[in-house]
Protein backbone atom coordinates (compact mmCIF):
# COMPACT_ATOMS: atom_id res chain seq x y z
CA UNK A 1 0.00 0.00 0.00
CA UNK A 2 0.98 3.76 0.12
CA UNK A 3 3.66 5.07 2.33
CA UNK A 4 1.08 6.37 4.48
CA UNK A 5 0.76 2.63 5.33
CA UNK A 6 4.28 2.50 5.49
CA UNK A 7 5.20 -0.19 8.67
CA UNK A 8 8.78 -1.68 9.44
CA UNK A 9 8.24 -5.49 9.79
CA UNK A 10 11.66 -5.39 11.44
CA UNK A 11 10.47 -5.58 15.05
CA UNK A 12 8.12 -8.79 13.91
CA UNK A 13 10.64 -11.20 11.84
CA UNK A 14 13.45 -9.86 13.24
CA UNK A 15 16.25 -7.51 11.03
CA UNK A 16 17.78 -8.99 7.54
CA UNK A 17 14.78 -11.44 7.80
CA UNK A 18 11.59 -11.07 5.31
CA UNK A 19 8.24 -11.10 5.98
CA UNK A 20 6.57 -14.57 5.13
CA UNK A 21 3.33 -14.38 3.37
CA UNK A 22 1.93 -16.44 6.28
CA UNK A 23 2.45 -13.40 8.70
CA UNK A 24 1.42 -10.40 6.45
CA UNK A 25 -1.83 -12.47 5.76
CA UNK A 26 -1.85 -12.35 9.27
CA UNK A 27 -1.42 -8.72 9.96
CA UNK A 28 -4.55 -6.32 10.17
CA UNK A 29 -5.64 -3.91 7.18
CA UNK A 30 -3.92 -1.25 8.94
CA UNK A 31 -0.55 -2.49 7.91
CA UNK A 32 -1.52 -3.92 4.32
CA UNK A 33 0.46 -2.28 1.66
CA UNK A 34 0.23 -1.10 -1.87
CA UNK A 35 3.59 0.65 -3.10
CA UNK A 36 3.07 2.58 -6.05
CA UNK A 37 1.43 6.26 -7.05
CA UNK A 38 -0.48 5.67 -9.96
CA UNK A 39 -2.20 8.70 -12.43
CA UNK A 40 -5.26 8.32 -13.93
CA UNK A 41 -3.78 7.54 -17.65
CA UNK A 42 -2.20 4.15 -15.83
CA UNK A 43 -5.77 3.12 -13.72
CA UNK A 44 -7.91 3.97 -16.86
CA UNK A 45 -9.74 6.28 -14.59
CA UNK A 46 -10.71 7.73 -11.40
CA UNK A 47 -9.68 5.93 -8.13
CA UNK A 48 -12.98 4.19 -6.65
CA UNK A 49 -13.03 5.13 -2.87
CA UNK A 50 -12.93 2.22 -0.26
CA UNK A 51 -14.94 4.87 2.13
CA UNK A 52 -17.12 7.87 2.53
CA UNK A 53 -14.78 10.93 3.40
CA UNK A 54 -15.07 11.70 6.94
CA UNK A 55 -16.68 15.66 7.29
CA UNK A 56 -13.61 16.77 9.24
CA UNK A 57 -14.35 20.83 8.27
CA UNK A 58 -17.85 20.56 9.91
CA UNK A 59 -17.86 17.40 12.78
CA UNK A 60 -14.84 16.79 15.29
CA UNK A 61 -12.85 13.60 15.32
CA UNK A 62 -12.49 12.76 19.09
CA UNK A 63 -11.52 9.33 20.93
CA UNK A 64 -15.06 8.35 20.83
CA UNK A 65 -15.15 9.09 17.17
CA UNK A 66 -12.60 6.58 16.96
CA UNK A 67 -13.88 3.55 17.91
CA UNK A 68 -16.46 3.31 14.98
CA UNK A 69 -14.61 5.00 12.47
CA UNK A 70 -11.02 3.58 12.13
CA UNK A 71 -8.27 5.80 9.92
CA UNK A 72 -6.33 3.26 7.57
CA UNK A 73 -9.87 2.28 5.75
CA UNK A 74 -10.13 4.78 3.97
CA UNK A 75 -6.06 4.64 2.44
CA UNK A 76 -5.32 3.72 -1.27
CA UNK A 77 -1.41 3.60 -2.98
CA UNK A 78 -2.13 7.59 -3.80
CA UNK A 79 -2.98 8.70 0.36
CA UNK A 80 0.57 10.42 0.12
CA UNK A 81 2.17 14.30 0.53
CA UNK A 82 3.60 15.66 -2.26
CA UNK A 83 5.16 19.22 -2.07
CA UNK A 84 5.92 21.15 -5.12
CA UNK A 85 8.88 23.31 -4.53
CA UNK A 86 11.28 25.73 -6.88
CA UNK A 87 12.10 29.20 -7.12
CA UNK A 88 9.60 32.01 -7.64
CA UNK A 89 8.02 32.25 -11.32
CA UNK A 90 8.54 28.56 -11.82
CA UNK A 91 5.18 27.42 -12.60
CA UNK A 92 4.91 25.60 -9.94
CA UNK A 93 0.82 26.69 -9.23
CA UNK A 94 0.02 25.55 -12.64
CA UNK A 95 1.92 22.53 -12.46
CA UNK A 96 0.59 21.62 -9.24
CA UNK A 97 -3.13 21.93 -10.37
CA UNK A 98 -2.14 19.58 -13.07
CA UNK A 99 -0.38 17.47 -11.06
CA UNK A 100 -2.91 17.05 -8.26
CA UNK A 101 -5.70 16.39 -11.31
CA UNK A 102 -3.99 14.03 -12.68
CA UNK A 103 -3.24 12.21 -9.57
CA UNK A 104 -7.02 12.74 -7.91
CA UNK A 105 -5.44 14.40 -5.23
CA UNK A 106 -6.49 17.86 -3.26
CA UNK A 107 -4.69 20.46 -4.37
CA UNK A 108 -3.47 23.17 -1.54
CA UNK A 109 -2.20 26.50 -3.00
CA UNK A 110 0.45 28.91 -1.89
CA UNK A 111 -0.30 30.70 1.11
CA UNK A 112 -0.49 34.51 1.43
CA UNK A 113 -1.35 37.06 3.97
CA UNK A 114 -5.11 37.92 2.79
CA UNK A 115 -5.61 35.05 4.89
CA UNK A 116 -4.83 36.99 8.04
CA UNK A 117 -6.13 39.82 6.23
CA UNK A 118 -9.48 39.12 4.50
CA UNK A 119 -11.72 38.03 7.62
CA UNK A 120 -14.87 35.84 7.52
CA UNK A 121 -17.36 37.94 6.01
CA UNK A 122 -14.56 39.20 3.24
CA UNK A 123 -13.70 42.42 4.71
CA UNK A 124 -10.05 43.67 3.90
CA UNK A 125 -8.76 44.72 7.45
CA UNK A 126 -6.12 46.80 5.74
CA UNK A 127 -8.32 49.39 5.44
CA UNK A 128 -8.03 50.12 9.12
CA UNK A 129 -4.30 51.00 8.30
CA UNK A 130 -5.20 54.24 8.78
CA UNK A 131 -7.08 54.16 12.11
CA UNK A 132 -3.51 52.09 13.43
CA UNK A 133 -0.49 53.43 15.06
CA UNK A 134 2.61 52.45 12.37
CA UNK A 135 3.41 49.74 14.50
CA UNK A 136 0.55 47.63 13.68
CA UNK A 137 -0.19 48.23 10.02
CA UNK A 138 -0.37 45.41 7.74
CA UNK A 139 2.54 44.42 6.06
CA UNK A 140 2.30 41.91 3.02
CA UNK A 141 4.24 40.58 0.00
CA UNK A 142 3.48 44.01 -1.81
CA UNK A 143 5.19 45.94 0.70
CA UNK A 144 7.78 43.98 1.38
CA UNK A 145 8.77 43.97 -2.42
CA UNK A 146 8.73 47.56 -2.19
CA UNK A 147 10.68 48.17 1.00
CA UNK A 148 12.25 44.81 2.36
CA UNK A 149 13.92 46.64 5.05
CA UNK A 150 10.48 47.61 6.63
CA UNK A 151 10.78 46.87 10.57
CA UNK A 152 7.75 44.49 9.83
CA UNK A 153 9.65 42.33 7.54
CA UNK A 154 10.74 40.04 9.77
CA UNK A 155 7.20 39.81 11.44
CA UNK A 156 5.55 39.22 7.68
CA UNK A 157 8.12 35.95 7.02
CA UNK A 158 7.16 34.79 10.53
CA UNK A 159 3.56 34.77 9.94
CA UNK A 160 4.07 33.74 6.27
CA UNK A 161 5.92 30.58 8.04
CA UNK A 162 2.52 30.27 10.75
CA UNK A 163 0.50 29.92 7.61
CA UNK A 164 2.59 27.20 5.92
CA UNK A 165 2.38 25.45 9.20
CA UNK A 166 -1.55 26.07 9.25
CA UNK A 167 -2.33 24.74 5.70
CA UNK A 168 0.04 21.50 6.66
CA UNK A 169 -2.01 20.78 8.75
CA UNK A 170 -4.90 21.09 7.26
CA UNK A 171 -3.74 18.98 4.10
CA UNK A 172 -3.32 16.44 7.40
CA UNK A 173 -6.14 16.65 8.55
CA UNK A 174 -7.66 15.78 4.71
CA UNK A 175 -5.46 12.89 4.40
CA UNK A 176 -6.22 11.24 7.29
CA UNK A 177 -10.06 11.92 7.06
CA UNK A 178 -10.51 11.19 3.54
CA UNK A 179 -7.92 8.96 2.13
CA UNK A 180 -7.07 11.53 -0.57
CA UNK A 181 -3.51 12.54 -1.46
CA UNK A 182 -2.81 16.25 -0.85
CA UNK A 183 -0.33 17.88 -3.39
CA UNK A 184 0.21 21.52 -1.67
CA UNK A 185 2.83 24.37 -3.14
CA UNK A 186 5.45 24.81 -0.74
CA UNK A 187 5.63 23.87 2.98
CA UNK A 188 6.48 24.93 6.21
CA UNK A 189 9.99 22.63 5.67
CA UNK A 190 11.17 24.84 3.05
CA UNK A 191 10.04 28.09 4.63
CA UNK A 192 13.29 28.58 6.47
CA UNK A 193 14.67 29.60 3.06
CA UNK A 194 13.40 32.52 2.54
CA UNK A 195 13.99 33.82 6.18
CA UNK A 196 17.33 33.12 5.81
CA UNK A 197 17.76 34.45 2.29
CA UNK A 198 16.50 37.37 4.22
CA UNK A 199 18.84 37.59 6.61
CA UNK A 200 21.66 37.11 4.11
CA UNK A 201 20.87 40.42 2.48
CA UNK A 202 20.34 42.55 5.25
CA UNK A 203 16.64 42.52 5.51
CA UNK A 204 16.29 41.19 9.04
CA UNK A 205 18.18 41.07 11.98
CA UNK A 206 20.17 38.61 13.80
CA UNK A 207 17.83 38.61 16.40
CA UNK A 208 14.94 38.06 14.61
CA UNK A 209 16.21 35.10 12.95
CA UNK A 210 16.89 33.49 16.38
CA UNK A 211 13.09 34.30 16.84
CA UNK A 212 12.28 32.42 13.96
CA UNK A 213 14.37 29.72 14.35
CA UNK A 214 13.50 28.66 17.47
CA UNK A 215 9.69 29.07 16.54
CA UNK A 216 10.36 27.02 13.66
CA UNK A 217 12.37 24.50 16.41
CA UNK A 218 9.38 24.35 18.66
CA UNK A 219 6.90 23.89 16.09
CA UNK A 220 8.47 21.81 12.79
CA UNK A 221 8.76 18.38 14.82
CA UNK A 222 5.23 17.65 15.38
CA UNK A 223 3.89 17.24 11.40
CA UNK A 224 4.28 14.27 9.53
CA UNK A 225 7.12 14.95 6.62
CA UNK A 226 6.19 14.63 2.78
CA UNK A 227 6.67 11.87 1.08
CA UNK A 228 7.58 12.89 -2.16
CA UNK A 229 9.04 16.65 -3.10
CA UNK A 230 9.03 17.64 -6.40
CA UNK A 231 11.31 20.85 -7.20
CA UNK A 232 11.16 22.91 -10.55
CA UNK A 233 14.55 24.05 -11.14
CA UNK A 234 15.49 27.12 -12.87
CA UNK A 235 18.53 29.42 -13.14
CA UNK A 236 18.62 32.65 -11.75
CA UNK A 237 18.77 34.85 -15.18
CA UNK A 238 15.47 32.37 -15.99
CA UNK A 239 14.26 33.87 -12.93
CA UNK A 240 14.13 37.18 -13.41
CA UNK A 241 13.30 36.92 -17.02
CA UNK A 242 9.93 34.76 -15.68
CA UNK A 243 9.15 37.86 -12.83
CA UNK A 244 9.40 40.32 -16.05
CA UNK A 245 7.13 37.98 -18.09
CA UNK A 246 4.52 38.28 -15.81
CA UNK A 247 4.52 41.75 -15.15
CA UNK A 248 3.34 41.70 -11.19
CA UNK A 249 4.05 45.84 -10.28
CA UNK A 250 5.24 44.43 -6.89
CA UNK A 251 7.95 42.21 -8.32
CA UNK A 252 8.97 44.45 -11.48
CA UNK A 253 9.77 47.35 -9.97
CA UNK A 254 11.42 45.77 -6.76
CA UNK A 255 14.46 45.53 -5.63
CA UNK A 256 14.29 42.53 -3.80
CA UNK A 257 15.10 40.16 -6.69
CA UNK A 258 18.63 40.94 -7.58
CA UNK A 259 20.77 38.55 -8.39
CA UNK A 260 22.26 37.77 -5.04
CA UNK A 261 18.77 37.34 -3.24
CA UNK A 262 18.03 34.97 -6.21
CA UNK A 263 20.97 32.87 -5.42
CA UNK A 264 21.09 32.50 -1.58
CA UNK A 265 17.49 31.46 -2.64
CA UNK A 266 19.20 28.81 -4.90
CA UNK A 267 21.54 27.40 -3.02
CA UNK A 268 19.95 27.40 0.50
CA UNK A 269 17.27 25.17 -1.68
CA UNK A 270 20.07 23.04 -3.07
CA UNK A 271 22.36 22.32 -0.41
CA UNK A 272 20.10 22.81 2.58
CA UNK A 273 16.84 21.96 2.45
CA UNK A 274 16.66 19.37 -0.56
CA UNK A 275 19.66 17.90 1.07
CA UNK A 276 17.77 17.79 4.19
CA UNK A 277 14.47 17.10 2.97
CA UNK A 278 15.95 13.82 0.89
CA UNK A 279 16.64 11.67 3.86
CA UNK A 280 12.87 11.14 3.95
CA UNK A 281 11.14 11.89 1.44
CA UNK A 282 11.44 10.72 -2.33
CA UNK A 283 13.16 13.31 -4.89
CA UNK A 284 12.50 14.46 -8.22
CA UNK A 285 13.93 17.78 -9.49
CA UNK A 286 13.97 18.88 -13.04
CA UNK A 287 14.71 21.39 -15.06
CA UNK A 288 11.71 23.92 -15.86
CA UNK A 289 13.81 26.70 -17.52
CA UNK A 290 11.34 25.83 -20.91
CA UNK A 291 8.69 24.29 -18.71
CA UNK A 292 7.74 20.75 -18.90
CA UNK A 293 5.16 18.03 -19.39
CA UNK A 294 2.95 17.03 -16.52
CA UNK A 295 2.54 13.64 -17.89
CA UNK A 296 6.37 13.11 -18.00
CA UNK A 297 6.67 13.84 -13.97
CA UNK A 298 3.17 11.14 -13.54
CA UNK A 299 5.18 8.73 -15.34
CA UNK A 300 8.35 9.33 -13.17
CA UNK A 301 6.40 9.22 -10.03
CA UNK A 302 4.70 5.97 -10.91
CA UNK A 303 7.84 4.20 -11.03
CA UNK A 304 9.03 5.54 -7.81
CA UNK A 305 8.47 1.93 -5.14
CA UNK A 306 7.74 3.45 -2.17
CA UNK A 307 7.51 -0.06 -0.16
CA UNK A 308 11.39 -0.37 -0.47
CA UNK A 309 11.34 1.49 2.57
CA UNK A 310 9.37 -0.63 4.46
CA UNK A 311 11.48 -2.84 6.13
CA UNK A 312 14.72 -1.24 7.42
CA UNK A 313 13.59 0.33 10.85
CA UNK A 314 17.58 2.05 9.75
CA UNK A 315 16.03 3.48 7.13
CA UNK A 316 14.72 7.48 7.47
CA UNK A 317 12.60 7.58 4.74
CA UNK A 318 9.20 7.45 5.10
CA UNK A 319 9.98 6.87 8.92
CA UNK A 320 6.73 9.39 9.72
CA UNK A 321 4.35 7.46 7.95
CA UNK A 322 5.30 4.32 9.87
CA UNK A 323 2.38 3.24 12.61
CA UNK A 324 2.52 -0.25 13.66
CA UNK A 325 -1.09 0.11 15.02
CA UNK A 326 -4.60 1.39 13.76
CA UNK A 327 -4.89 3.45 16.83
CA UNK A 328 -1.66 4.95 16.53
CA UNK A 329 -3.12 6.45 12.68
CA UNK A 330 -6.38 7.58 15.07
CA UNK A 331 -4.14 9.42 17.40
CA UNK A 332 -2.80 11.12 14.31
CA UNK A 333 -5.58 11.79 13.11
CA UNK A 334 -6.86 13.06 16.29
CA UNK A 335 -4.03 15.28 16.82
CA UNK A 336 -4.19 17.24 13.39
CA UNK A 337 -8.26 17.19 13.22
CA UNK A 338 -9.01 18.07 17.06
CA UNK A 339 -6.19 19.96 18.30
CA UNK A 340 -5.03 22.03 15.81
CA UNK A 341 -5.55 24.80 18.18
CA UNK A 342 -2.83 23.46 20.36
CA UNK A 343 -0.14 23.10 17.55
CA UNK A 344 -0.49 26.66 16.87
CA UNK A 345 -0.21 27.65 20.73
CA UNK A 346 3.04 25.95 20.19
CA UNK A 347 4.15 29.93 18.68
CA UNK A 348 3.86 31.02 21.50
CA UNK A 349 7.42 31.24 22.37
CA UNK A 350 8.40 34.53 24.91
CA UNK A 351 11.22 36.54 23.42
CA UNK A 352 11.32 40.17 24.79
CA UNK A 353 14.52 41.33 23.01
CA UNK A 354 13.85 42.28 19.29
CA UNK A 355 12.11 45.49 19.24
CA UNK A 356 11.12 45.10 15.25
CA UNK A 357 8.77 42.19 16.70
CA UNK A 358 7.50 43.81 19.53
CA UNK A 359 4.25 46.79 19.68
CA UNK A 360 4.34 48.71 22.99
CA UNK A 361 0.68 48.93 25.26
CA UNK A 362 -0.24 51.94 23.94
CA UNK A 363 -0.35 50.84 20.42
CA UNK A 364 -1.73 47.37 21.00
CA UNK A 365 -4.84 48.88 22.85
CA UNK A 366 -5.63 51.17 19.56
CA UNK A 367 -5.07 48.22 17.62
CA UNK A 368 -7.33 46.09 19.70
CA UNK A 369 -10.00 48.63 19.89
CA UNK A 370 -9.89 49.26 15.90
CA UNK A 371 -9.52 45.55 14.69
CA UNK A 372 -12.47 44.04 17.09
CA UNK A 373 -14.96 46.37 16.02
CA UNK A 374 -14.27 46.28 12.12
CA UNK A 375 -17.40 44.52 10.27
CA UNK A 376 -17.40 41.13 11.28
CA UNK A 377 -15.04 40.72 14.49
CA UNK A 378 -16.63 41.60 17.56
CA UNK A 379 -17.90 37.80 17.64
CA UNK A 380 -17.07 34.39 16.27
CA UNK A 381 -17.67 33.71 13.15
CA UNK A 382 -21.55 33.42 12.70
CA UNK A 383 -22.48 35.55 15.78
CA UNK A 384 -21.98 38.94 13.82
CA UNK A 385 -25.50 40.69 13.65
CA UNK A 386 -23.84 43.61 11.92
CA UNK A 387 -22.99 41.84 8.77
CA UNK A 388 -25.86 39.91 8.81
CA UNK A 389 -25.98 36.86 10.83
CA UNK A 390 -29.02 35.44 12.10
CA UNK A 391 -30.62 33.25 14.30
CA UNK A 392 -28.19 34.18 16.95
CA UNK A 393 -30.51 33.25 20.12
CA UNK A 394 -30.75 29.75 19.00
CA UNK A 395 -27.04 29.05 18.28
CA UNK A 396 -25.47 26.65 20.38
CA UNK A 397 -22.13 25.62 17.95
CA UNK A 398 -19.18 27.09 17.08
CA UNK A 399 -16.66 26.48 14.25
CA UNK A 400 -14.08 23.54 14.38
CA UNK A 401 -10.55 24.62 13.11
CA UNK A 402 -10.51 28.10 13.53
CA UNK A 403 -6.97 28.50 14.24
CA UNK A 404 -5.04 30.10 11.43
Amino acid sequence: MTAVLRVGLVGLVGRGATASPTLLQALPAAFMQKCNISGRTMRGGPRVPKAAPYPYKTKNYTVFNSFFDKTSKRFDENSKVICVEGPIAAGKSKFGKELAEELDMQYFPAVDMDLIYINSYGYDMRKLDPELPPSCRSFDVRDFCKNPNHDHAALFQIQMYMLRYSQYIDALQHILSTGQGVVLQRSPYSDFVFMEAMFRQGYISKGARSVYNELRQNTIFELLKPHLVIYLDMPVNAVQQKIKERNLEHETNSKVFSEAYLRDLDMLYKQHYLKDIATHAELLIYDWTAGGETEVVVEDIERIDFAQHEVDAHNKKMADWRFMLETQWCEARIKYCKEKSDLMNYFNVPRFDVPELLRNADDSKVWRDVWYNAPGMKYRPGYNADVGDTGLLTKNKVGINEAI
